[in-house]
């Protein structure tokens, strides 16, 4: 039971701050338009959202993947 309660708090606590932060986690990615773009998508506090970047394996132009965290712009606490 110890385990369950744990884990349901360190949920809250990253959910929280996902909320707070304005960062979205990577949640999937695929290749698209003939393997030049890549599409990411990311799970925020609030929802999931998808974002498109262009791709090359050399990553010279472009990226070879999605980054792990994307801030997304909305922020709960903006002042």
């Amino acid at each position: 039971m110890r385990i369950i309660i744990r884990l349901a708090m360190l949920i809250a606590l990253l959910w929280v701050g996902l909320l707070l932060s304005g960062y979205g986690v990577l949640i999937g990615s695929t290749q698209n338009a003939a393997g030049f773009g890549l599409q990411c998508k990311y799970m925020t506090a609030r929802d999931t959202m998808s974002v498109q970047y262009l791709h090359t394996q050399s990553g010279i132009i472009g990226l070879t993947d999605c980054p792990l965290l994307r801030k997304t712009g909305d922020v709960i606490d903006k002042g």
